[in-house]
């Protein structure tokens, strides 16, 4: 029986990669868009980064315990028409009923998060189950993707904004809520691969060890990439006083072009996983301090976007990695990995957007402000950065312990074979 041709198939993957970006760019870029004209608060707005990936963390964990109930091949059609959804209800609600602006920002957020959880449960391992030499590099290009349609997101939306204001952005979310389409006609026209449905995250022994250390490293490394990139936006027009359109296209955007040539650059040279984790999450620690703490306008800068280097390859790395330690972990083990990563990077934007406002209403903001040259929101936005930190600081202790614990499994390996 000829093998089935799954070209179409990685397309169809890279795709729905590619156009769910714009779901996770748009709100960011808009933040002080919805603080100016609704009157959301920056808890609230965090809350929206919250609810986003809270909802993807409830797919995540559905997928985990009962993905055998599901029909791989109809559910990666629906999946891009629930963006699409999720993008008109975000973009419609506020826009002919603006006293319920927070309810639709909400309800839009659950639907088109259903979509993205769905994404990162079923995409990875689609790519890894189809036919192909080299899966690794298979991999961190699909997660580099991500970074391509990030790119695109923030200069389309920069442009349309420089000509038709904020004002006008619930047409850019109409047009961003068309692309998903596309990669739902591809996913009915594309044979699906076979993919490993069966729930074996319990297993006991290494097997369960390795997927526990997988999880908290990712828990650890999304907070690193998704604080920055929920909040470069806002940290560069109210902390270093960019102009926005400036910050967006010349932050946000080499942010993102940074963390899509990283991964390219894995895909093609392909390192050591394990010593490509410790370096990002060391990196990730010192740009954040830097980032903060920096009096020079210029030096924060260029630490918010080298983020996008050492954070790149902190979520598709740790795949990676569970891939090399356990064979064909399942969709079960995949979606556990990205409920984790879902609340890593829930808990930290919002984390920011508490101290933000609790450390910009302060009598110390208040009083450093008069003497410093900062605004209240400058201090605060300051502060949360610094203390982002612990993220990639814990995440770098866990990789030393994991680097070491796998160097002595495979020392006593090699004992053993020898003996």
């Amino acid at each position: 029986m000829a093998q089935p041709n799954y070209k179409l198939t990685r397309y169809a993957c890279f795709f729905s990669y590619l156009s769910m970006a714009s779901v996770f760019v748009l709100p960011s870029m808009l933040f002080t868009t919805f603080h100016e004209t609704y009157g959301i608060s920056y808890t609230l707005l965090g809350s929206l980064v919250l609810v986003n990936f809270f909802t993807q963390m409830t797919i995540d964990l559905i997928f985990t315990f009962f993905s055998r109930l599901f029909n791989i091949r109809a559910t990666v059609r629906v999946m891009p028409l629930l963006t699409s959804l999720g993008l008109l209800i975000y973009a419609l609600v506020p826009r002919f009923a603006p006293q319920y602006a927070i309810v639709g920002l909400i309800v839009g957020t659950v639907v088109f998060s259903m979509a993205a959880g769905l994404g990162e449960v079923l995409l990875s391992p689609l790519v890894a189950a189809i036919p192909s030499e080299h899966p690794e590099k298979d991999m961190s290009l699909l997660h580099s993707l991500y970074g391509w349609g990030v790119v695109g997101s923030v200069l389309i939306s920069s442009i349309f904004f420089l000509l038709f204001t904020t004002k006008n952005w619930f047409y850019l979310a109409l047009f961003f809520a068309c692309l998903p389409v596309i990669a739902s006609i591809l996913f009915t026209i594309s044979p699906t691969p076979n993919v490993n449905t069966e729930n074996n995250t319990n297993s006991t022994g290494g097997r369960g060890k390795i997927i526990a250390l997988c999880v908290i490293c990712i828990f650890l490394g999304s907070a690193a990439e998704n604080t920055m990139t929920n909040w470069i936006s806002g940290f560069m027009e109210k902390a270093l006083q960019i102009p926005k359109a400036v910050g967006d296209i010349m932050g946000l955007a080499i942010f993102a072009l940074l963390l899509a040539v990283t991964r390219v650059l894995y895909a093609k040279f392909s390192p050591d996983i394990s010593k490509t984790l410790l370096i990002s999450m060391i990196g990730a620690a010192v740009c954040y301090i830097v980032a903060g703490s920096s009096s020079a306008i210029v030096l924060s800068f260029i630490a918010c976007i080298l983020l996008g280097v050492f954070t790149s390859m902190l979520w598709p790395g740790t795949l990676i990695l569970m891939e090399q330690k356990i064979h064909t972990p399942g969709v079960a083990a995949y979606a556990l990995m990205a409920a984790s990563g879902d609340m890593g990077a829930s808990v930290a934007p919002q984390l920011m957007g508490i101290i933000v406002d609790k450390v910009s209403s302060s009598r110390f903001a208040t009083e450093l402000s008069q003497t410093s040259g900062m605004t209240p929101d400058e201090i605060g936005l300051r502060t949360g950065t610094v203390i982002t930190a612990v993220f990639p600081i814990l995440g770098t202790l866990l990789l030393i312990y994991i680097i070491r614990s796998f160097s002595k499994k495979d020392r006593l390996k090699k004992a053993d074979r020898a003996a």
